[in-house]
């Protein structure tokens, strides 16, 4: 039995050549990765839009509204310098404690706002995803414009703390610049992948804090990054001493670190950590954007 290719009765085409000239795909047919890539960015100005409403709708009930974006990772700060720096005396080896805590504080702050936020970004929208037609990456990326935009004020005040504390204005705070687009892309692919788990396995949403607060601790955020280098353990296992200075937030931070201030310890040379900022931000964001892109069709059934 032959099958014959049904034809237009205008243009005596056959429809699916029709289709095609026009656009036309099949419904449910996962596009490619560079047309899902051009359906994206033929949406910017809707993500845009939909970051602004959530920032609007995050804050604007609040009385002292955008300036929680600043008060947020500077209590914090407070507290942790409380705990570790007086309390437990983590400051030792370092000589600006109050910067490099505080970088740490923020740059972590950054990252861990933008995986919390991400993995409700599917999960939180099914209203709107049912009721809309759009490529579903929109709402991970415009949770990660949020967070961009709230630390640019925090990275306002960061600055602010660096010079008040005496650190000097040098030209390796230019520096911050591509340190901060490195880690935007990488956080991209986390609120991605984030977002893809989080709508397949609704208990993602109870470990995140957890997972966080394990990092936190594993990324020199609060202590000097050398106890890792004296610790004896580690020292036995080098591989591990490998694995634990390779953390990409840890990467991160030390390179904002070495960027904002002088004679600060760190994991690993300029040079070493710059490989390691770009290789993660590359295989995250990447790997991220791919892994959500692949499940693009099963958002909001069920």
């Amino acid at each position: 039995m032959t099958q014959t290719a049904v034809a237009d009765s205008d243009t005596g085409l056959p429809l699916r050549e029709l289709a095609r000239r026009h656009g036309l795909t099949a419904a449910g047919k996962l596009p490619s990765l560079p047309a899902y890539s051009r359906q994206l960015w033929s949406y910017r100005y809707f993500i845009a839009s939909y970051a602004n409403a959530k920032v609007t709708s995050a804050l604007g009930k609040t009385r002292l509204g955008m300036l929680w974006q600043v008060l947020t990772p500077l209590i914090n700060a407070a507290v942790y310098y409380v705990i570790f720096g007086l309390v437990l005396s983590t400051a030792r080896g370092v000589d600006n404690f109050v910067p490099y805590l505080c970088t740490g504080v923020f740059i972590f702050q950054f990252t861990q706002s933008v995986v919390q936020a991400g993995v409700q970004a599917i999960s939180g929208n099914l209203g709107l995803i049912r009721a809309l037609h759009f490529p579903r990456a929109s709402l991970p990326l415009a949770i990660t414009m949020v967070e961009v935009r709230n630390m640019f004020a925090s990275m306002a005040v960061l600055m602010i703390i660096v010079l008040g504390f005496g650190e000097p204005l040098t030209f390796e705070w230019l520096l911050v610049v591509p340190i901060f687009l490195l880690q935007s892309v990488f956080n991209a692919g986390l609120a991605m992948a984030a977002a893809r788990l989080g709508s397949k396995v609704a208990d993602i949403k109870q470990l995140v804090p957890f997972i966080m607060r394990i990092w936190l601790y594993g990324s020199a955020v609060l202590y000097p990054v050398t106890k890792f280098s004296s610790n004896e353990h580690l020292q036995a296992h080098k591989w591990a001493l490998y694995v634990v200075e390779a953390n990409p937030l840890l990467v991160f931070i030390d390179l904002m670190r070495h960027a904002l201030m002088e004679e600060v310890p760190l994991a690993a040379s300029p040079m070493v950590l710059w490989l390691e900022a770009i290789g993660w931000a590359l295989v995250v964001g990447l790997g991220g954007y791919v892994y959500f892109w692949r499940g693009e069709k099963g958002y909001g059934r069920g």
